[in-house]
């Protein structure tokens, strides 16, 4: 490979959420931290570049994008997924969870029946209930180490809750679905039926696995788009979390007036100048380097499979079709959630994420951050394997 995704870097002492706060959260020092969604991998020279050419103009004022910007927004996703966006759908947010609260509000009123689909990412019920919203749930089916929806139920829930606003996650965290066209346009029908608005959710859409494609859920029918609200990032793809900038489609015209109203109650305005300037270097030089992460984490998903296969048969791999967040079931050892938490953090000394912070089924599963050099990902099962053993 070009890249070497095999290299250490220290990650301690630099403020960072996943290596420096264990104790603050309530871990041991020096746990292998496996849990939140950042790589351990450096980001592409092309934004390392762009970024170090930023800082040495030394001016960092007020900013905003302009034709070049959402050109490289343009091509990415027009060759990534064949979707053709239009300068007037974009609106920026520091993030897809901050997107995601400010359609809330913009949408729905204190009371109003928001539906998620859980086990799925836990800031989308903490988005409803904090802001005085109702929480529905329409679970999905877990058989045979396989998630489906349960559109029954689905339609059910909307009916019963006058549902307003339904939040997808697609591609799915935790469980990894890579959602078909016929899934989707199922969801998508029945929201149309009943008047729901969507929140898409597809910040995990440049990771998929050979055999499995993202589709855009507003491009799946024309009638999609008109009541959809699509979250992107380059957040996630090219490990800049921490530069907050994320893009946000909304073709219905109404719908994105009412979006940025609440923008502008909240205060925000203008996107931060080194997130605006690691975007655009990113999808205009990172495709290379996305190609071969993509290949280095099928490669570590391969060892994971290969790993309990061969040595803890007792866990299952929920086979994961997209992100690089998989999803296992330890339901098998026989521990409640709490033995289970002990068994990893204290035996094992693994930072991993609790399956019950995901919502309901999700008892008895814990998901693990692939994304990192293979030898970090082999001494964590190695010590795995001998805290079960013991």
């Amino acid at each position: 490979m070009k890249y070497d995704f095999d290299a250490i870097t220290e990650r301690r002492d630099t403020d960072s959420i996943k290596y420096d706060f264990a104790k603050k959260r309530g871990k041991p020092e020096g746990v292998i931290p496996l849990w939140v969604a950042d790589m351990d991998f450096k980001t592409p020279p092309c934004v390392i570049d762009a970024l170090i050419e930023k800082i040495r103009h030394g001016i960092f004022g007020y900013s905003e994008t302009r034709q070049d910007y959402f050109e490289a927004l343009r091509n990415w996703f027009s060759r990534q997924f064949g979707w053709n966006i239009q300068p007037e759908w974009l609106v920026k947010t520091p993030g897809v969870v901050f997107a995601i609260c400010t359609a809330i509000r913009a949408f729905t009123g204190e009371g109003d029946a928001v539906l998620i689909q859980q086990p799925v990412y836990y800031p989308f019920s903490e988005s409803v209930l904090a802001n005085n919203r109702k929480l529905v749930v329409n679970q999905l089916a877990y058989s045979q180490g396989r998630y489906t929806i349960d559109f029954s139920d689905f339609e059910d829930k909307i009916i019963k809750n006058d549902v307003k606003l339904f939040i997808l996650c697609s591609p799915h965290n935790p469980v990894g679905r890579v959602w078909t066209r016929e899934e989707l346009t199922i969801l998508g029908e029945l929201c149309l039926k009943h008047g729901v608005i969507v929140i898409s959710d597809e910040i995990h859409a440049d990771f998929t696995y050979p055999g499995h494609s993202h589709l855009v859920f507003s491009d799946i029918k024309p009638e999609f788009s008109d009541i959809t609200i699509t979250c992107t990032a380059p957040t996630k793809t090219f490990n800049l979390a921490g530069l907050h900038i994320s893009n946000i489609f909304i073709p219905n015209r109404e719908m994105r007036r009412k979006f940025r109203a609440e923008l502008i109650r909240c205060g925000y305005s203008q996107s931060n100048i080194m997130g605006i300037t690691a975007c655009r270097a990113a999808y205009e030089g990172g495709s290379e380097w996305l190609t071969e992460l993509k290949e280095y984490l099928s490669g570590n998903l391969d060892f994971v499979r290969s790993f309990l296969k061969q040595r803890l048969p007792q866990i299952r791999l929920v086979e994961p079709e997209g992100t690089y967040l998989v999803w296992l079931d330890f339901s098998a050892l026989g521990l409640d959630d709490r033995e289970l938490d002990d068994l990893i953090v204290n035996k094992a000394g693994l930072w991993l994420d609790a399956g019950t912070m995901f919502g309901a089924g999700g008892e008895g599963f814990q998901r693990i951050n692939i994304a990192c050099p293979r030898s970090v990902l082999e001494k964590a099962f190695n010590q795995l394997e001998q805290a079960i053993k013991t």
